[in-house]
C-alpha cells in the first residue's frame, strides 16, 4: 500500500463510524463462528461494519457490494489488510444473487444492510446530497448512471413531483412546493441545490418552517429515494437476501426513516409467521415459519451512541435467523429492475 494509499484508508476510517458496530456484531457472530463462513456487506460504504466483522470474527470473510465507485474505492484501502478475506463488488444491493453466483456461491451465513445515504455521499458537496451547502442538483449514490435530481425537477410534471415529496418525504407541503418548481423553470431549470433550497423558503410557510427541523430535510430525502430508486430496490432485495442465507444464517437491517423501517418490518414479518390458515388442528411443516426474529420490535442507538455518532439518531435495528428454507408456496419472485 502506497503513502497515498494509507492516507485515503486513514480517511475512510476517521470520516466514517459505523452504527450500532458492537450489537451488529454481536447479533452476526453466532451465524459466522465457522471456517468458511461468508457475510454480505450489501451497503459497504466506507467499510466500517465490514472491518469490524473482520477484526472480531476471524473465521469470516465478506463480500462487499457498493453502487458507489468512490466509496468502493476508499473501502477497498481501508481492508486491504485483510487479503483476501474482502472481497468488493460494484453492485447495487438487489443484485445479491447474481453477485454470489458469479463468486460461485450457493448461500451466506449472514447479510448486513445500512440503509440511506453514506457519509462519505454527505461530506462530498459536489454529490448534492446536503441542502446546508450549494452544489449540483444529482443527488446520484452512482454517479456514472441515471437521472438526476435537476432531472426529476425539470421533467416531471407537476403532480408527479408532488407525488415523490408526500410520499418518500411525507412532505405535507408538498403541492405547494411543486407548485413553485415548475413556476421558477419556466424561467430557467433548477440545476443548484442552493436554487432548491430558495424555492422551498418561497413555498412552505414560515409558521411549517419553525418545527420538525430543516423543512429541506424531507425534500432532499425524497429526491434522493426517487433518484436513486431506494424503495424499489430495498423491495426486491430483503426477500432477495433472505433466499441467499444458509439455515443457521442471519440477516440484520439497519433503516434510518419510517418508510424503509416498514418494508424491512414487513418482509421479516412474512418469514417469522405461520403461513397456514386460521383454524387448522396441525400446522403443517410446510406452513411453519422460516425465520425466527432476534430483536423484540426495532431496536434503537442509546444515548451514549447517539452523542458519538449524531448519524444513530434516526437508526431502527431489526435481525432474524434462518430456521429452515422457505417453503415454495412464499418464495417470492424477484420484480424486474427499474432500467437506468
Amino acid at each position: 500500500m502506497t503513502a497515498d494509499d494509507e492516507q485515503q484508508a486513514v480517511d475512510a476510517a476517521t470520516r466514517h463510524t459505523p452504527v450500532l458496530l458492537e450489537r451488529c456484531v454481536e447479533l452476526l457472530a453466532p451465524a459466522l463462528d465457522a471456517p468458511g463462513a461468508v457475510l454480505v456487506d450489501a451497503t459497504l460504504g466506507m467499510g466500517g461494519h465490514t472491518e469490524g466483522v473482520l477484526r472480531a470474527l476471524p473465521h469470516a470473510r465478506v463480500v462487499g457490494l457498493d453502487r458507489d465507485p468512490q466509496a468502493l474505492a476508499l473501502a477497498g484501502r481501508r481492508l486491504e489488510p485483510f487479503g483476501d478475506r474482502f472481497t468488493g463488488v460494484h453492485a447495487v444491493y438487489d443484485e445479491m444473487p447474481d453477485v454470489l453466483r458469479r463468486l460461485g456461491l450457493t448461500s451466506v451465513q449472514g447479510v448486513l444492510m445500512d440503509l440511506g445515504v453514506s457519509s462519505l455521499q454527505l461530506d462530498e458537496t459536489s454529490r448534492g446530497f446536503s441542502y446546508s451547502q450549494d452544489a449540483p442538483l444529482d443527488m446520484r449514490m452512482d454517479p456514472t448512471t441515471g437521472i438526476t435530481a435537476a432531472d426529476v425537477l425539470n421533467t416531471y410534471d407537476e403532480k408527479a413531483i408532488a407525488r415523490v415529496l408526500r410520499v418518500y418525504g411525507e412532505e405535507r407541503f408538498a403541492g405547494r412546493i411543486a407548485r413553485e418548481v415548475v413556476r421558477r423553470r419556466a424561467d430557467a431549470p433548477l440545476t443548484r441545490t442552493g436554487e432548491l433550497v430558495d424555492v422551498l423558503r418561497a413555498a412552505i410557510p414560515a409558521a411549517g418552517r419553525k418545527t420538525g427541523g430543516n423543512p429541506a430535510k424531507r425534500t432532499f430525502q425524497a429526491l434522493r429515494i426517487e433518484v436513486n430508486g431506494e424503495l424499489e430496490v430495498l423491495e426486491r432485495a430483503l426477500p432477495a437476501a433472505v433466499e441467499c442465507l444458509a439455515v443457521g444464517g442471519r440477516i440484520v437491517v439497519e433503516a434510518y426513516h419510517s418508510l424503509e423501517d416498514r418494508l424491512v418490518k414487513r418482509a421479516l414479518a412474512v418469514g417469522a409467521t405461520s403461513s397456514a390458515p386460521p383454524g387448522l388442528p396441525v400446522e403443517p411443516e410446510t406452513h411453519q415459519p422460516y425465520l425466527r426474529l432476534l430483536t423484540r420490535g426495532a431496536e434503537e442507538a442509546d444515548d451514549t451512541e447517539r452523542e458519538r455518532n449524531p448519524r444513530s439518531q434516526s437508526v431502527r435495528l431489526r435481525a432474524a435467523e434462518r430456521l429452515r428454507p422457505t417453503p415454495h408456496h412464499l418464495r417470492a419472485t424477484t420484480a424486474p429492475r427499474r432500467s437506468a
